[in-house]
């Protein structure tokens, strides 16, 4: 079938990956908006191929613009059957849907239930786009986790299985958008004796999403192999994550000296850059904040991409 098919009245009808690509949307959400909730009506082919008009495609950007303000996806149908929201329309008010799977998630880390995990991993990832997946469930989860597991019997077990789980489902992913995605390389690597696992998978999985090809190391690596390992992986930046870094040693010297060794940009993302961010000042090494989305947009702008 090629890229763009046309209707009898001449105008441009669309198959499903091209409105992947177009949209952002994978596949797989598509047409679970359009099974599940009735979001979208495409039209079929002879032989059941979906084809889509632009009107179908303008109604995607709606369904986006919705889910992006926290609706859950089940609440788009009726708003999307009144007028068209406006940029400065305020949400509405009934936006539970995000606590309650944040608390069904909780629930299943407290309770080692790893079938819950499955299930509400895969519906969050079909239904919604990765970036809200993880901006309003994964990360305020592990955000109260951490807080949690400071005290609480029990909360390594608990903190190995979570790490286990996302480690096999985001791996999994990272691998097949390598193939399909044209984006830049990066390396994502923990700082040395950095704990904070959960938070790298997280960003390793908004990377891939927002265009990225990423390649991630699960154990931290000696600061004196980065250098080869950006070599041999042939990146487009190293990528250091880390939540604590006590060590100044590591932040006043060892980071600047290895962004200097580098033909590529150094970048340091997460909670440790609130703590050191202004001992990294005058350095090659830049500090890309906390925030996942934000963190993620000024990397694209570094790379010019």
């Amino acid at each position: 079938m090629s890229e763009q098919a046309m209707d009898p009245a001449s105008a441009p009808l669309y198959p499903i990956r091209e409105v992947s690509r177009l949209t952002g949307v994978n596949s797989v959400t598509l047409r679970a908006w359009e099974r599940r909730y009735g979001l979208i009506r495409p039209q079929r082919t002879p032989k059941g191929h979906r084809l889509y008009a632009r009107e179908d495609i303008q109604r995607v950007e709606r369904i986006l613009q919705w889910l992006n303000r926290g609706v859950p996806v089940s609440q788009v149908r009726d708003l999307l059957e009144q007028s068209e929201p406006a940029a400065n329309d305020a949400p509405p008010p009934d936006i539970s849907d995000w606590e309650s799977q944040r608390q069904q998630l909780l629930q299943a880390v407290d309770t080692l239930d790893g079938e819950l995990l499955e299930t509400l991993f895969n519906r969050s990832m079909a239904l919604y786009p990765t970036s809200v997946c993880i901006a309003e469930l994964w990360q305020p989860v592990v955000d109260r986790l951490e807080e949690r597991w400071s005290d609480q019997f029990g909360a390594e077990l608990q903190r190995r299985q979570l790490e286990s789980f996302l480690r096999t489902r985001i791996g999994m992913r990272l691998y097949h958008a390598n193939h399909v995605t044209g984006g830049a390389r990066l390396l994502l690597v923990r700082l040395p004796e950095e704990r904070d696992l959960l938070r790298t998978l997280l960003l390793a999985l908004a990377a891939s999403a927002s265009g990225f090809r990423v390649e991630w190391l699960e154990t931290d690596l000696p600061i004196n192999e980065l250098a080869l390992a950006v070599e041999r992986f042939k990146v487009d930046a190293l990528v250091m994550t880390g939540g604590h870094a006590e060590r100044s040693d590591l932040i006043r010297r060892q980071l600047p000296r290895l962004g200097e060794q580098l033909d590529v940009p150094l970048c340091l993302v997460g909670p440790v850059t609130r703590i050191r961010g202004a001992e990294l000042e005058n350095t090659q090494v830049a500090s890309l904040g906390d925030d996942l989305p934000a963190a993620l947009s000024r990397l694209h702008g570094l790379l010019g991409r």
